[in-house]
């Protein structure tokens, strides 16, 4: 009985992963209020809880969860014109709603799961927030994570994660934000936000900032999850394609990333051949979407396009860095900031040798905005290291590793300091 407990809690685990954003965005739809979406899509999932351990998952788990929530929602609506709950401001208008979309809600929610998510994407990630909450709120909402699960794949404190989520619901219902898709610039304002946040959120799996792990395969896995969807909900925009096909060619490289013991694998040490090849075929796929949809100029396609070089080269040895600096340039031209120049010296050092690059790296050691990036030291080391230069390399990869709060890449940035070091006395 306890093993088959455990096989139905899992599979309420999966079921709530895919079923929670259409169920919250549905309920959001009705009661206009985020925050109350969410405890009644909650209410729910503790009713499966309950009940599904005995009964058996139904045949329709999403429509199960929705008519639980529709019932709850009626019930505080009750509830609440009777003043039994003060708190609950539901009012006729939502009443009105809910008895509209009865008694077959889960079919409407059905009919409009796109618009819907839609919706609630563009409420996750809206302006009014901080980044920071929009990644955590997006993750609760649209990924289907706990609190916990969040706190531990940002390193953070579970209560700050969740007073940050709390904030994130009060504000979006203070400012009245509406239920809607926004139209024309709002409309590509807000994308690029989305973009944002599902970008952050796969960079942060991607090279964890910090902990002891170089990469956190999960919230990849998520952020991928996350854009793919949005590229289906908005087919017409290049941009989402865009992302789509960044991280799918950076998530290729993924198992050839770190080593056998968790140690990083720098981009021109990896064994190709560990690359995921059904990754990168989707990724230029959707490489090709954006550029089909006019997008080629777009930062995300130029990133992509950059990554796809790279994909492409059988070798490292093979890969065109020619065009990968050109393609740096055109980055700077459409969204410049100091670490798209900091990477656009790199692949002028790999296109026109460790001089040219350090020249153009070193125009920005004066920038305030990367001052404490470990990044900066990181090139400059290797790039001094190439020129021979390896006591000045050493020292910098030493400020590398001290700049760095990812333990993982502390060790590799003090190995490259002793074996600069090792050439300094050669």
């Amino acid at each position: 009985m306890a093993v088959k407990a455990t096989d139905t809690h899992r599979a309420i685990d999966a079921v709530w992963r895919i079923e929670a954003p259409r169920l919250i965005a549905g309920l959001t739809r009705i009661v206009r209020d985020v925050g109350l979406a969410e405890d009644l899509a909650q209410d729910a999932l503790v009713a499966a809880l309950e009940r599904w351990p005995e009964s058996g998952v139904p045949d329709n788990p999403g429509a199960w969860l929705m008519a639980v929530a529709k019932n709850r929602a009626i019930d505080l609506v009750r509830r609440s014109k009777r003043g039994e709950v003060a708190a609950a401001a539901l009012g006729r208008e939502i009443e009105a709603r809910l008895e509209a979309a009865a008694p077959d809600l889960d079919a409407a929610i059905d009919d409009d799961v796109g618009d819907d998510l839609l919706r609630l994407v563009f409420i996750s990630c809206h302006p009014v927030l901080s980044p920071e909450a929009r990644v955590a709120l997006t993750l609760r909402l649209l990924g289907g994570l706990t609190t916990d699960e969040i706190a531990r794949a940002f390193l953070a404190p579970e209560s700050t994660i969740a007073q940050r989520i709390v904030r994130a619901k009060r504000t979006l219902a203070e400012a009245r934000v509406p239920f809607e898709v926004p139209r024309g610039a709002g409309f590509t304002a807000r994308l690029s936000s989305v973009l944002e946040v599902i970008y952050l959120i796969f960079n942060e799996g991607y090279s964890a900032t910090a902990g002891e792990d170089w990469m956190r395969p999960a919230l990849c896995d998520d952020a991928l999850r996350l854009g793919r969807v949005l590229a289906e909900l908005v087919p017409g925009e290049p941009e989402a394609h865009g992302l789509v096909a960044l991280m799918e060619i950076q998530a290729s490289r993924s198992r050839a990333r770190v080593g056998p013991s968790g140690e990083p694998v720098l981009l021109l040490d990896q064994d190709r051949a560990r690359w995921d090849h059904l990754l990168i075929r989707r990724g230029l796929k959707a490489l090709e979407r954006a550029e089909g949809t006019g997008g080629a100029e777009g930062p995300y396609a130029l990133q992509a396009a950059i990554a796809a070089c790279h994909a492409r080269a059988r070798t490292p040895e093979e890969t065109d860095w020619l065009r990968i600096a050109g393609l740096y340039d055109a980055l700077m031209r459409v969204s410049p900031s100091p670490i798209v120049e900091l990477n656009r010296g790199v692949a002028i050092a790999m296109a026109f040798g460790p001089a040219a690059g350090l020249e153009a790296v070193d125009a920005l050691r004066s920038e305030p905005s990367l001052e404490g990036y470990h990044l900066l030291p990181s090139v400059r080391g290797d790039l001094l290291s190439k020129l021979g230069r390896f006591g000045d390399a050493r020292a910098e990869f030493e400020r590398a590793a001290s700049l760095t709060r990812n333990v993982r890449e502390r060790d590799l940035l003090l190995q490259r300091a002793a074996a600069a070091g090792r050439g300094e006395r050669r």
